[in-house]
């Protein structure tokens, strides 16, 4: 299983802290060199992306980071191969869990889009369910609640050529696009899951000052898009609210913690 590690030519610093880590790991990948928001013109943006999704104006960056996540879809596909990983250039992988990214032969059928990061604090919980062990203290298990952040996951062949096809026009950052069931219905589509414990996470030593932020400044200023835009987040983070609980309490869901302790099974996997 091939890695694509998306990675914009003037971070080479980025690029020389990813590739030491992943080859240290034993994980072959490919660069995939990612949309400059400093260098491309807004002009050629616009056309491929809508201001009126859930969360509104999409920032620059946020459009250039999505655009290399298709590129990086597109690649994969025309590989052949099965199942690839995607990574972000900021990323941290657990060393114990790097056979997982070099064979995919664990992966359950119909597992086409697995998260294996955890975005958010280290507290942070999710809605999971129909959850099973991959060996070494991992399960993983669909998820049923936003859980957003797209800088490590597996995808299978069938969710790239899905996404390629769909996906013409942007409404949303590539993240909630995957895995924001509030907001998404192609993340509904895909049925994404989650690996817990998570087995990366971005980190500011390995990428430093994020290229990304910069963009989002300007659509924080407090005015009536601001509230419009708000207000219409709130409704699509609530929405499904109502269905979660009832799964909670049903116990057919359960809330995890992304980052719970690992417990030793049987590994599924080896080195």
């Amino acid at each position: 299983m091939r890695a694509y590690l998306i990675n914009l030519e003037r971070r080479s610093d980025r690029l020389r802290k990813m590739t030491d880590q992943l080859n240290a790991l034993g994980i072959p990948f490919e660069r995939v060199d990612a949309l400059d928001a400093r260098s491309i013109a807004d002009a050629e943006l616009a056309r491929q992306f809508r201001d009126d999704g859930p969360l509104g104006v999409i920032p620059k960056g946020d459009k250039c980071c999505a655009l290399s996540h298709a590129l990086a879809w597109q690649a994969f596909a025309r590989s052949g191969e099965s199942h690839a990983v995607i990574l972000e250039d900021d990323v941290a992988i657990d060393a114990t869990a790097a056979p997982l990214l070099r064979d995919d032969a664990w992966i359950p059928p119909g597992v086409d889009l697995l998260k294996l990061e955890r975005y958010g604090p280290p507290s942070q919980r999710v809605l999971i369910d129909e959850r099973v062990d991959i060996g070494n203290g991992r399960k993983i298990g669909r998820l049923r609640s936003r859980h957003t952040g797209a800088a490590a996951y597996i995808m299978s062949r069938r969710a790239a050529l899905t996404l390629n096809e769909q996906v013409d026009c942007w409404w949303l950052p590539v993240d909630h696009l995957l895995f924001n069931l509030n907001n998404s219905p192609l993340a509904e589509r895909l049925r994404p899951h989650q690996m817990t414990p998570a087995i990366a996470h971005q980190s500011p030593t390995l990428g430093g000052r994020t290229d990304i932020e910069e963009w989002r400044i300007g659509l924080r200023r407090f005015d009536w898009h601001y509230v419009k835009r708000e207000i219409v987040r709130a409704y699509f983070e609530l929405r499904l609210l109502p269905a979660q609980i009832m799964r909670w309490a049903r116990q057919e869901s359960t809330l995890v913690r992304v980052d719970e302790p690992v417990t030793a099974s049987a590994p599924l996997v080896s080195d």
